[in-house]
């Protein structure tokens, strides 16, 4: 294995599958068995998963509902995919832990960053819910801000599209994609990647970021393995 403590990220809008709205049972299958692979291979799996699927805190900016409102709304989100994955890996026999910036004691742990460290030693899936437990900062953040904190060698970016490309490849056919970009190429073409609050913590950290097809079956245990699935973000 070339990574034996990884941070999965995903967003909560991929856990939709072809619905418009909500969690798919279907996707939740999928994302646990993946998951289950790398653990039996002895792969430390964090995991941080976005809220968009339900509700954007970013959303509030067009109605009635306060931004920092509207951002705890959002935290709260990612809480209710947590605990939806959660069961689904348990289900299939992996032990998991559900540790949350906002404590809600009756359904999660409170994030304490020791415990989390131990969980991960343990061969349990560690799922940080709530993002940073702040207002204004991303789910993308509170995945780098975790990664960094536990220890994490990479961060796994699991999105529908297999790496990035000089475009939006979903736009434009043309549009050419990279095995291979450092941090400061990014900066040098203002490709989003992921917020920048969250890129450059990365950089500072020299934590490096891959981002994949995480809907492609077996592309999770190819990344780990050291296969050049998607794109690699190095220094």
């Amino acid at each position: 294995m070339k990574y034996k403590r990884i941070l999965l990220k995903l967003s909560g809008e991929s856990l939709m599958g072809e619905q418009d709205f909500g969690i798919s049972n279907d996707m939740l299958t999928q994302y646990a068995q993946e998951i289950k692979q790398i653990m039996e291979s002895g792969v430390e799996v964090a995991v941080v998963i976005g809220g968009g699927n339900i509700f954007r805190g970013i959303q509030a900016e067009t109605g009635v509902i306060d931004r920092v409102q509207g951002d705890y709304m959002g935290m709260l989100a990612t809480c209710i995919n947590g605990l939806a994955l959660q069961s689904a890996i348990e289900s299939i026999g992996i032990k998991t832990r559900l540790l949350t910036a906002i404590k809600m004691e009756q359904i999660a742990e409170p994030y304490i960053k020791r415990r989390a460290v131990r969980h991960l030693q343990k061969g349990r899936v560690v799922i940080f819910g709530a993002g940073t437990g702040n207002p204004y900062f991303t789910t993308d953040t509170a995945a780098s801000l975790r990664a960094i904190e536990v220890g994490a060698e990479v961060i796994l970016k699991g999105t529908r599209v297999d790496g990035i490309y000089t475009e939006d490849p979903e736009k434009n056919a043309d549009a050419t994609k990279y095995d291979s970009i450092t941090f400061n190429e990014v900066y040098e073409k203002g490709l989003n990647i992921m917020d920048m609050t969250a890129f450059t913590l990365c950089n500072e950290n020299k934590l490096p970021i891959i981002v994949f097809d995480m809907n492609k079956p077996g592309n999770l245990q190819r990344v780990v393995i050291g296969e050049q699935v998607g794109t690699l973000v190095e220094f």
